[in-house]
């Protein structure tokens, strides 16, 4: 107990605990090298000499009493670091060689040893609450920022107590050895004295404030009650006969002092209000007290009985003066003590919460040594905070589409945009139209029926040309069949061009089939243009209809009911935007919410750390329910307000029209993609075929020079007959006679140079063959031809059965044959491999221009390979058309055969 002389000061402080030395930093870096790894061990070196340093500083307890204050908080958030990092007990996988010795602060002959690091927590709150009562005693309370600060103190060390109650006496008493000074009785014992004391200081406040007596005696009630809790725990189990008989002494003369200064102060406002009766007894009840409360008052110190003879004085005083002047003048009765009503009590103090200086959350000591308990608790947590944010967040997106269902139903706001002149189309429906409209429309349909026109007459103008191409080359070979007989040995051309004839007429039928089907699409154009004419429209909604205002007004009050029923649309579009805000909220605070620190230094129960952290959703959670609310009772007032807008504006007319137009918007979509598609595959088809009659021209072309280099070669062969007949006439005299047939002599072998067994001119081609660069592709193989020719001169027949003479005796052709242009190209391959003239005549060799043009030759309607099974045949010329047609399209039924 501490006291002194001055009245003022006969109050109590707590004085701390004792310990012994121990060893903090080998048994904990022993246990981090063994449970985590070395390296961990020496990171976490800073912070074990740190925890080391700080007991040291404990034991030595010679600090000041602010800087012990700060030490003991400091020390007490490591040790709630440690305890969910370190596992101190005797077992073999805990630190089980660290012992906490502490000595009881009102017994200092006993102590207890724990291997309890709550036992530490708790000594380590005992002392700091016993400081914070030394600071409140140090205090100056003569003037009003000592009083003030005494006050505080007193607080702050109640709270100290209350925490060490609450949350670690019992987690220390659990050892097999404890100490009574931090018993949950012990605890709350001193609270209650801390406040008393500190309530005492706010009486002391409001005496030198001269507050009314009615105030002061409601703060010295409960001061009175304060005393009188503490000092009911100290005559209970565990606490009697464990402290000083002083101390008992003096609670117990505090709680009767503050009763009869209640009592005292009580009589001072009813002497004041005339009362004298009820004053008489109030002070003799305050007498009674005081008189009793001395009997037990043995030992306590001299201030505090001064104190309590001056209130006696003052008592008895005031009692004889009203005793006279209610005999005098009053002549009350006064009624007895017992049936006198309680004081009321006026608390003005609470024990100061500590636990935000005791709050080891923040710390960053052993930040790298996370245990699998907090892992897991972190991971559970998360799930429930998950559940938390999904459950409200499946509540406002579910109001969000009430809401969007609801406004379809009643036609909102799409009505009251149609009223202001700015409808608006459903998504899906403008969505088709932009693509319309960025496709061109039906407008450009006009540009594009002409391209098919332009195409179509390409097509026709190459089919022309082509069959102009077959026409030219049957001219030329009847006119040189005219011209030589029966000399003209080769096929007509009408027998070798039936197959690209055909192909051509094939053509042409696809041609005029595309020309009828352009035509239907064209039709189909003009049949829907009033149909498709909206889908011109720019902006599309401005082909909508309108909702007007009614042309005959009953009541005038159309303006009303559209700007109540705006207002409404307006409070439910800000509920939205709060659901919004409300769920962006929701998730911020998720992604901010980490309470790993505060598992890790958790001395309490994860589940109760969970409930007190979801409770931070509490107040979303409700704003959430409020929204639903509000948009439940604002939905009913939009219904009523839209029933009324409806009935005022014909609402259902232009909900018939609206729907006739979307109706004919989305035919004309229809429409106009159908006709797309068919006018698509008219380019497409015209392209494709325009490919294939190009193929074909360029396969009539082939045929055609062909044609005209074999009649070149004929030619020449027949002038070179009558040639060598010129010459036999004119050797021997001898003429054949007319309707003998020539003589002939043996044949020879055959020029190493002479082609043998050339296949015949029976081909069938290739629907379409590849195109050819014909000028250098002819003009590389014409070598091969002339040296075929002159194979062909020197095999020819003797005219009147001479042999044919060698070149070098030939004489110049007669005058009515005209022999090949001087100018004719002769290659220097047919200078240099034209075979020698035969050593002797062969017979005459009857040349089929049914054969290649030349040896190898390789164009795309001959030289195809006999056909198997027909002893060595060719096919006969040109194959068979197919049926149905030369050129089959897949395009859709408008190109179809």
């Amino acid at each position: 107990m501490a006291a002194t002389t001055a009245t003022i000061n006969v109050m109590l402080a707590i004085h701390g605990k004792k310990t012994t030395s121990i060893d903090l930093y080998k048994p904990l870096r022993q246990y981090i090298a063994q449970h985590y790894s070395e390296r961990e061990a020496k990171d976490a070196e800073e912070d074990l000499q740190g925890v080391q340093q700080m007991r040291t500083e404990i034991e030595k307890a010679s600090d000041a009493l602010e800087a012990r204050r700060d030490l003991l908080q400091q020390y007490f958030r490591a040790l709630t670091v440690m305890e969910s990092r370190f596992p101190i007990s005797n077992e073999k996988e805990h630190v089980n060689t660290l012992y906490f010795t502490w000595y009881d602060a009102f017994k200092p002959s006993k102590k207890a040893t724990q291997q309890n690091i709550h036992f530490e927590k708790a000594a380590i709150a005992f002392n700091l609450g016993a400081v914070q009562s030394q600071i409140a005693l140090g205090a100056d309370r003569s003037s009003p920022n000592g009083l003030k600060q005494a006050c505080n103190s007193f607080q702050l060390a109640a709270g100290a107590f209350a925490f060490l109650r609450d949350n670690i006496s019992m987690k220390a008493s659990g050892g097999s050895s404890t100490t009574v000074d931090v018993s949950v009785e012990c605890a709350g014992m001193l609270e209650r004295l801390m406040l008393a004391q500190a309530q005492e200081c706010f009486f002391e406040k409001v005496l030198i404030d001269s507050k009314p007596s009615s105030i002061c005696a409601k703060v010295a009630k409960q001061v009175g009650l304060y005393y009188e809790e503490a000092f009911a725990a100290l005559i209970l189990p565990p606490l009697t006969q464990h402290f000083d008989r002083t101390w008992v002494a003096h609670v117990q003369l505090k709680a009767a002092q503050f009763h009869a200064e209640a009592c005292y102060r009580a009589a001072l406002d009813l002497h004041e209000k005339e009362n004298i009766a009820e004053e008489i007894a109030r002070l003799k009840a305050a007498g009674a007290m005081l008189s009793e409360a001395k009997k037990s008052g043995k030992g306590v110190v001299g201030p505090l009985l001064d104190a309590v003879l001056k209130l006696e004085a003052n008592v008895n005083r005031n009692l004889d003066r009203a005793i006279k002047e209610n005999d005098r003048v009053y002549l009350m009765r006064v009624p007895a003590v017992e049936s006198l009503p309680s004081l009321a009590a006026a608390s003005l103090v609470k024990s100061a919460p500590v636990g935000e200086l005791l709050d080891a959350s923040k710390e960053k000591m052993f930040l790298g040594l996370v245990p699998d308990s907090s892992a897991k608790a972190l991971s559970k947590y998360t799930e429930m905070l998950d559940g938390v944010i999904r459950i409200q967040a499946e509540i406002l997106q579910q109001e969000s589409e009430i809401t969007r269902v609801k406004l379809k139903e009643m036609n909102l706001p799409d009505s009251l945009l149609s009223l202001e002149g700015t409808a608006s189309l459903p998504e899906h429906l403008r969505d088709d139209v932009e693509a319309v409209q960025i496709d061109g429309g039906p407008s450009g349909f006009e540009a594009e029926l002409r391209q098919l026109k332009d195409l179509r007459r390409v097509n026709e103008e190459l089919l022309v040309q082509t069959e102009e191409i077959l026409e030219k080359e049957a001219r030329e070979d009847a006119h040189v069949r005219t011209q030589f007989g029966t000399r003209w040995a080769r096929p007509q051309s009408s027998t070798l061009t039936k197959n690209l004839h055909d192909r051509a007429n094939g053509f042409a039928a696809n041609l005029k089939q595309a020309g009828e089907s352009d035509a239907r699409i064209e039709r189909n154009i003009k049949d829907n243009a009033p149909l498709m004419a909206i889908l011109d429209s720019r902006p599309i909604e401005a082909a909508l209809p309108t909702l007007g205002r009614p042309i005959l007004s009953l009541n005038g009050n159309e303006d009303t009911i559209v700007g109540t029923l705006r207002q409404k649309l307006a409070e439910l579009e800000m509920l939205g935007s709060q659901r919004a805000g409300l769920e962006d909220m929701l998730k911020d605070m998720k992604r901010k919410d980490n309470i790993l620190p505060k598992l890790m230094t958790t001395s309490g129960s994860y589940e109760e750390l969970f409930k007190k952290e979801l409770a931070k959703y509490d107040p979303i959670s409700a704003e959430v329910a409020h929204n639903v609310e509000a948009q439940e009772r604002l939905l009913q007032q939009i219904k009523v307000a839209n029933d009324a807008f409806a009935a005022t504006f014909n609402l259902q007319d232009y909900l018939a029209s609206r729907e006739r137009a979307y109706k004919q918007i989305s035919s004309a979509v229809s429409k106009y993609r159908d006709i797309r598609e068919n006018i698509n595959e008219g380019m497409k088809f015209y392209a494709t075929l325009q490919d294939a009659i190009s193929n074909l021209k360029q396969q009539c072309g082939d045929y055609a020079m062909t044609r005209n280099i074999q009649s070149r070669e004929m030619i020449e062969d027949l002038q070179r007959q009558v040639t060598g007949m010129s010459i036999n006439e004119n050797s021997s005299g001898r003429y054949t006679p007319a309707g003998q047939p020539p003589q002939r002599s043996a044949p020879a072998a055959p020029p190493s140079t002479q082609r043998q067994g050339a296949p015949a001119l029976h081909h069938s081609s290739p629907q379409y063959g590849p195109p050819s660069s014909h000028p250098q592709y002819y003009q590389s193989n014409l070598p091969q031809m002339l040296s075929q020719t002159q194979h062909q001169q020197a095999s020819s027949v003797y005219m009147g059965g001479q042999p044919a003479p060698t070149p070098t005796q030939q004489q110049p052709n007669p005058s009515y044959f005209q022999t090949p242009s001087s100018n004719f190209p002769t290659p220097p391959y047919y200078a240099q491999q034209a075979p020698a003239p035969a050593a002797a005549p062969q017979a005459s060799q009857t040349h089929d221009y049914g054969q290649p043009p030349y040896p190898g030759w390789q164009g795309s309607y001959y030289n195809a390979p006999p056909s198997a099974g027909q002893g060595g045949q060719q096919n006969p010329p040109y194959f068979t058309p197919p049926a149905g047609g030369y050129y089959s399209s897949s395009q859709s039924g408008y190109y179809k055969q």
